[in-house]
């Protein structure tokens, strides 16, 4: 049987993190009130001890707004920030030329560190946007670009992210923080069947990332998180799932190394977890040197 990474130990890898400057990138998005914990700027500074302290040797930076000038800032910190080791961009997916786009960023300094595009989906109005012929044209780009999907979708759009991955099996998808169950809720149950629907499709591994947000309590217990792990577990198995922290977003309801400890214990006995560690995300994105 394996074993979880200690915290502090090294050899971690966190797929799913944020930067952002706000004078430079506005994140309209942060409620100065309800959010006044990342009402602030977020750099690799801030990242780098919090990072070092849990083990962490390698991050996936994650865009966090519809920009492509964002993209082209975070590569830029990619080729400079050692601990960074790929960044999920964005671009605009319904674009005539979202190829030549893609190119441009592969491109651009630090463009070898491109792994992966995500668009905000959970945002979207329409009911189909995932369906649309546009769209997905787009995401089948991303696909050939040899960059993943990521897929930030809310619980009720899992049907429609399960019906885009069995109709691009060419793309390699990974679904961002379990598409946010509705943890202690009824609609748990849903979440649970839609989630199994969407792990069907081999092309598809997900992150346990972003729970810690979604418990409706002020005061949550690893227990409160069980039982979306433990699914989680039962669908896609380890080799398929990978740990992300949503730093700095995760500072509404936890410090980085409360996150990672939990993890570690919901973990705790589980054969294969050195998969969710760090060997997913290095082989779903191609980590190099991570």
């Amino acid at each position: 049987m394996t074993a979880a990474p200690e915290p502090g130990r090294t050899g971690i890898v966190d797929a799913h993190h944020h930067l952002w400057t706000r004078a430079r990138h506005p994140q309209p998005w942060i409620d100065p009130v309800t959010m006044a914990a990342i009402d602030a700027d977020f750099e690799p500074a801030d990242l780098a001890p919090l990072a070092r302290s849990a083990g962490v040797t390698a991050t996936v930076v994650v865009q966090s707004i519809a920009s492509e000038t964002e993209t082209v800032d975070l590569l830029g910190v990619a080729a400079e920030a050692t601990v960074i080791s790929g960044v999920v961009g964005w671009v605009d997916l319904t674009a005539e030329d979202v190829t030549e786009r893609l190119d441009e960023l592969q491109a651009a300094r630090g463009g070898e560190h491109l792994v992966g595009i995500r668009h905000l989906v959970q945002s979207e109005p329409d009911p189909a946007y995932l369906d649309r012929p546009d769209v997905r044209r787009g995401i089948a780009a991303v696909g050939a670009a040899g960059l993943v999907f990521d897929l930030l979708v809310r619980q009720h759009q899992l049907p429609m992210a399960a019906r885009l991955t069995r109709d691009l099996p060419e793309v390699s998808f990974v679904l961002d923080h379990l598409a946010k169950p509705a943890i202690g809720q009824p609609e748990m149950a849903e979440w649970s069947r839609d989630l199994r629907s969407l792990a069907a499709s081999p092309n598809t591994t997900a992150k346990i990332s972003g729970l810690v947000t979604e418990v409706p309590l002020a005061h949550w217990t690893p227990e409160d998180l069980r039982p979306a792990v433990e699914d989680a577990l039962d669908v896609f198995g380890p080799d398929r799932l990978m740990f992300g922290s949503d730093w700095p977003v995760c500072l509404l309801a936890s410090s980085y190394q409360r996150w990672v400890d939990t993890l570690a214990e919901l973990l705790d006995g589980q054969d294969g977890t050195e998969s969710v560690w760090g060997g997913t995300a290095r082989r779903v994105y191609g980590l190099a040197g991570s």
